[in-house]
């Protein structure tokens, strides 16, 4: 087994050390790829020296701030390349905890896609603002309204692909950004009738209160479960 986090980071120099180091206590075949968009704060340098002390950690660097969506994309296939068997997503300052990794790896024996999920028994934030947690719970209910997706937390970052799920995917087809890239990416993997399962996590808002939500991107996913539900019927339409 070879399993390979991927992190986004951007400007999260008081982080990746020690991250790095919570998350390869995890298991010995867990590897970190980190994607860091060229952070102005120094993230990147820190990273190349993680890079030359371990041979369990990878960087891809990048020229901006290109978006999440895309970190994750060249991530996903950087991570294929080096071989991986399973492809985890995380954020990088501590809103997922390193120590459930091991219980992703767990359910992706059994399942193509393992969600970590916010909702999945009652609400498990922490530090969020009423209206951003009733925004992002009702996303996922208005999601699961529009495509059919049977789940709790639609829009959550914290998941693990096994690696036959993300090739079965075209990876270049996935052009979404920001909270409608892990709604598109879970619709891709329900529509290659892939299984998923999600197991409970508790999501700790480093950032305490600040929103990551910006009116771009809610617009973005509303517009997107749309995108991918009446696509679907179409392409049924003309398979006929």
């Amino acid at each position: 087994m070879k399993a390979i986090v991927v992190i986004p980071t951007y400007n999260e120099k008081d982080n990746v050390a020690r991250l790095a180091s919570a998350v390869l206590a995890q298991h010995p075949d867990i590897s970190i790829l980190f994607v860091d968009d060229n952070s102005p704060d120094g993230t990147g340098k820190i990273i190349d020296s993680l890079v030359a002390d371990h041979d369990r950690i990878h960087v891809l660097h990048r020229s901006g701030k290109l978006g999440l969506g895309s970190a994750y994309r060249e991530g996903f296939k950087r991570a294929l390349s080096l071989g991986a068997d399973y492809i985890i997503e995380m954020d990088a300052d501590f809103s997922h905890d390193p120590e459930v990794l091991p219980v992703f790896l767990d359910a992706a024996r059994e399942s193509d896609l393992v969600i970590g999920s916010r909702y999945l028994h009652g609400v498990s934030v922490v530090n969020w603002p009423i209206r951003r947690l009733i925004l992002s719970y009702f996303a996922s209910v208005y999601t699961r309204w529009v495509t059919g997706l049977r789940l709790m937390d639609c829009t959550s970052g914290f998941k693990c692909f096994r690696r036959s799920a993300l090739e079965c995917i075209d990876l270049d087809r996935i052009r979404s950004d920001g909270y409608s890239f892990q709604i598109e990416m879970n619709y891709r993997c329900m529509e290659k009738g892939l299984k998923i399962t999600e197991i409970p996590i508790i999501f700790i808002d480093r950032h305490a209160g600040s929103s990551k939500m910006s009116r771009k991107i809610v617009r973005e996913a509303v517009l997107m479960v749309w995108k991918l539900r009446l696509g679907s019927i179409f392409s049924k339409l003309w398979s006929r």
